[in-house]
């Protein structure tokens, strides 16, 4: 395990570019703000540098909420966006600290997405963002690593990646659901029921709550 010292770049930090792309951002953006005690821990845990653009955002900031919410990018953890990324993934692609994940929970959006870093159990793509899709319930590969992500994220055309995903009060509904929670469709979205999203229940649920019923539908969709 590294320490802290050797985690954080004083020479080359990631975060000066992550700054640039903001100031190119088309996408509306806030960035959460941190804890030292919180950052430095999930940096840790985490085994990565701040020369890189993941240590960077864990470092520089409690996440990075995307379009008033709608993506929530994972970074130390705040009050507002309650999970670590390291905190948030242990138990889920890893079991203990230290140990190699299967992949990695980067970002979340309100209705049930979520994207991860594929580390072998994703499929073949080792690195590529895939998205767990609410209206599928299959990962499907994005094909960009992490920092193109990011920058996609700040700068690309998210409407068009979630067109199909619109009903009536969705602003009004969005209002209402912070990074710890979710928004949970019923009819469930991949159901041919559950495409009509204004013929919908939507209830705002804890995300953990929603990760799990998540597996558990896939798993058995899966027999």
């Amino acid at each position: 395990m590294r320490t802290l010292d050797a985690l954080i770049d004083t020479q080359d930090p990631g975060w000066p570019l992550i700054q640039e792309w903001m100031a190119e951002a088309k996408n509306r953006y806030r960035i959460l703000p941190k804890t030292s005690q919180r950052a430095n821990q999930e940096l840790l845990n985490a085994q990565v540098t701040t020369r890189s653009i993941m240590g960077a955002v864990i470092y520089e900031t409690g996440g990075i909420l995307i379009n008033e919410g709608w993506i929530r990018v994972l970074g130390s953890g705040s009050q507002e966006l309650d999970r670590g990324i390291m905190s948030w993934n242990k138990g889920k692609s890893f079991q203990n600290y230290g140990d190699r994940p299967a992949f990695l929970l980067v970002a979340d959006d309100v209705v049930g997405g979520y994207f991860a870093i594929n580390a072998g159990a994703l499929g073949p793509n080792m690195g590529t963002i895939h998205y767990l899709a609410p209206d599928t319930l299959q990962w499907e590969n994005l094909e960009v690593g992490y920092s193109d992500f990011l920058y996609w994220l700040l700068t690309g055309p998210i409407d068009t990646f979630y067109e199909t995903f619109n009903w009536k009060n969705r602003d009004r509904d969005l209002e209402q659901v912070d990074g710890n929670h979710t928004i949970s469709f019923v009819p469930f979205l991949w159901t041919s029921e559950g495409h009509d999203l204004e013929q919908t229940d939507k209830r705002i649920i804890p995300v953990e709550e929603h990760y799990a019923l998540t597996l558990e539908l896939q798993k058995q969709l899966l027999k």
